[in-house]
């Protein structure tokens, strides 16, 4: 696997072409009076053309803003990804939002999603962050790995994340 930031240029839908999102769910974490508990949620969650082009949008968008890009390639096809924000979060200003983090469904649980995740929490602190902020999918799967990265519960939500995706979990890891 080659690991490497992607320049604004290249980054367009035919770059997705190898990349499958697809994600079988079947529970997820959710949280109840002030307790997070794991309740069955059925649902395959699958990119259409129409947010392939809002993902394009926005990762130009976060490498024109001064955020970064770094893919993972294998025999040059893009098979994970992940993004970083350049603008500061919370009160204190002392997180980065990881803004993405996906790799192609054939390849998970094969290491390229902690690579990219090192690469990004690597990029962030370079910067001056204490704490990337994460937005992260509810599902059970996706929870795990986050965990096992040492990532907790965000001690300060963002509302603008919690507006836009109120079934996440939002999530911290300390740089």
């Amino acid at each position: 696997m080659i690991y490497r930031k992607l320049s604004e240029q290249e980054i367009c839908r035919q770059l997705f072409a190898g990349f499958q999102r697809r994600q079988v769910v079947t529970n997820c974490w959710r949280k109840q009076d002030g307790q997070w508990q794991i309740q069955a949620a059925p649902f395959i969650d699958q990119w259409s053309e129409e947010d392939y082009a809002f993902l394009v949008s926005c990762l130009k968008n976060t490498v024109q803003t001064g955020g970064v890009v770094f893919g993972a390639f294998l025999s040059e096809t893009l098979k994970g990804f992940s993004s970083v924000e350049s603008r500061p979060l919370g009160k204190a200003r002392d997180y980065l939002d990881l803004s993405s983090l996906h790799v192609s469904a054939e390849l998970r649980g094969r290491g390229t999603g902690r690579e990219l995740f090192a690469r990004a929490a690597e990029w962030a602190r370079e910067r001056g962050a204490k704490k990337l902020y994460i937005s992260a999918h509810s599902a059970v799967e996706t929870q795990a790995f986050y965990k096992a990265l040492g990532c907790v519960e965000a001690e300060e939500y963002n509302p603008e994340h919690v507006e836009q995706e109120p079934f996440d979990c939002q999530m911290e890891f300390v740089l």
